[in-house]
């Protein structure tokens, strides 16, 4: 087979043993409110639409969709992450739950609002954002709690995920240890890192940032998109300052519209082209990435094959309203042109 092609075989085997992966999640917890509706007149208060309620649902969110992405490939999956003693926090557990991820290790914290993201939706597009949530930094006793229950979790583990969204549980005394004790039973880490706060990031096995937050991180200017990523001199650039500066096994950055880019060290760059038919909501893609491209890692795929995979994985997600996940038979269509 051409390792730079992925049958339908491989991926039916590669769903098939999902069932025998455990990967554990940490990170930034958050709970997704979405209010649907619909737009029938502008308010006669100010130039903005009146939405007229229909329903609203709740989806983990953050940290939490890359668990719920895992889950529903059918991967044994643990969340680790602080909430707060809130409604917000007891009815993520009860959804984690439900998406039978394992949520012991969703920490409370006196005093901290746990993470709500609300978006108002009607006809299919989202109207606007309102977010509530916490966003400092974990320290002492929580920090030591968090740790200790991550090395509990992490005992028969074959990778971490760790997602960032910068609401304080990533921080560099965490990450440290995260680090030291990945390395030490050698586990999989994978991160999608947001520059918003300055991190060392050296070392980990698999970085995701997309493509503003790679020139952000490697504290560059995009001067504009190269109609061929894999021709792009700035991006390319961008790959090997990441290199240089963090020194990951693998880089991936996802370029939307234009599809992924996979980077390894002393290897070309390697393009994989957007399978996305229609685009209708991009939240949530970058959980559905690093969740399905570590999955296929661990389970023996090469670089290539895992990126191809996750590619099509994001393909799904990005044509659902919402913060949304891709199953098993979804992938299976996609590979095979049914969409």
């Amino acid at each position: 087979m051409n390792r730079t092609t992925l049958s339908v075989g491989q991926v039916r085997r590669l769903l098939e043993g999902a069932a025998k992966a455990r990967i554990v999640v940490l990170g930034d917890v958050i709970l997704d409110q979405f209010v649907w509706g619909r737009v029938t007149r502008i308010s006669p208060e100010a130039p903005v639409p009146v939405v007229d309620f229909d329903r609203e649902s709740f989806i983990p969110g953050g940290a939490a969709n890359v668990a719920r992405n895992l889950a529903n490939l059918n991967v044994t999956t643990e969340i680790l992450g602080v909430v707060g003693q809130d409604d917000a926090a007891h009815t993520l557990r009860k959804l984690l739950t439900q998406n039978k991820i394992g949520c012991s290790g969703l920490l409370s914290l006196p005093g901290r609002i746990t993470s709500i993201k609300t978006r108002i939706v009607a006809h299919q597009q989202q109207v606007v954002r309102v977010d509530r949530e916490t966003r400092g930094d974990i320290s002492g006793p929580m920090l030591k709690r968090l740790l200790r229950q991550l090395e509990k979790t992490l005992d028969g583990a074959d990778a971490l995920i760790l997602g960032d969204y910068a609401k304080g549980v990533i921080t560099q005394p965490l990450l440290d240890v995260v680090s030291k004790l990945c390395r030490e039973r050698g586990i999989w880490l994978s991160l999608d890192p947001k520059p918003l706060h300055s991190l060392d990031l050296s070392g980990v096995s698999l970085l995701t940032p997309n493509r503003k937050e790679a020139f952000e991180l490697a504290g560059m200017t995009d001067n504009g998109r190269h109609d061929s990523p894999a021709q792009d001199a700035n991006l390319l650039l961008v790959a090997d300052k990441l290199f240089v500066d963090y020194a990951p096994a693998l880089l991936l950055i996802t370029l939307g519209e234009q599809g992924m880019l996979l980077c390894q060290r002393e290897q070309k760059p390697f393009h994989i082209p957007t399978v996305a038919q229609e685009v209708f909501d991009v939240s949530g893609a970058g959980d559905t990435v690093i969740a399905s491209f570590t999955l296929a890692v661990v389970l023996g795929a090469s670089p290539i094959e895992a990126a191809i995979f996750s590619n099509h994985a994001a393909g799904v997600v990005v044509g659902k309203v919402g913060t949304a996940t891709v199953h098993a038979q979804e992938l299976i269509d996609s590979f095979n042109g049914q969409r």
